[in-house]
């Protein structure tokens, strides 16, 4: 399926675990590499970050209709829970080297928060308002159009 065609497809299958390039020297600690051309599945145009977020809190709470994320804990873990509409799963990440890979028609919430988290998110598009699918029953109506 070429998810460019209709992004509102993609599935749980469409989400993936990368291991980024990294580096380490002796004495001067690690550097992590996400960079355009460098085996990431997306091309990046806009970058944010989420920090100082309070116990408890619950960021994201939507999808995207043409929107793809890389999403990285940079410091600190959180969790990632993702849904098609149909299977819904938990991943946890904790490790500066690891993004998740979340395709537009894929919903998202971020949750459990430590304390001093960095959540680095890379996106392929600039911001647009009217890509956010923010009503979770919208999303759903959604997904079940485009099968």
């Amino acid at each position: 399926m070429n998810l460019s065609d209709n992004p509102l497809a993609a599935r749980m299958s469409h989400c993936q675990l990368l291991e980024l390039e990294h580096h380490s020297a002796s004495g001067f600690g690690m550097l992590t590499v996400a960079a355009n051309g460098n085996e990431l599945p997306i091309e990046i145009r806009r970058v944010f970050y989420i920090y100082d977020v309070p116990a408890g809190a619950v960021r994201g709470g939507h999808a995207h209709h043409r929107m793809n994320e890389l999403i990285v804990a940079v410091s600190g873990c959180f969790d990632v829970e993702l849904t098609d509409g149909k299977t819904t799963t938990t991943v946890t990440l904790r490790r500066p080297t690891q993004g998740l890979f979340i395709p537009a028609g894929v919903w998202r919430s971020l949750s459990n928060f430590s304390s001093g988290c960095v959540a680095l998110t890379l996106c392929d598009t600039d911001y647009d308002e009217s890509d956010y699918i923010r009503d979770y029953n919208e999303f759903i109506q959604l997904k079940e159009s485009c099968l």
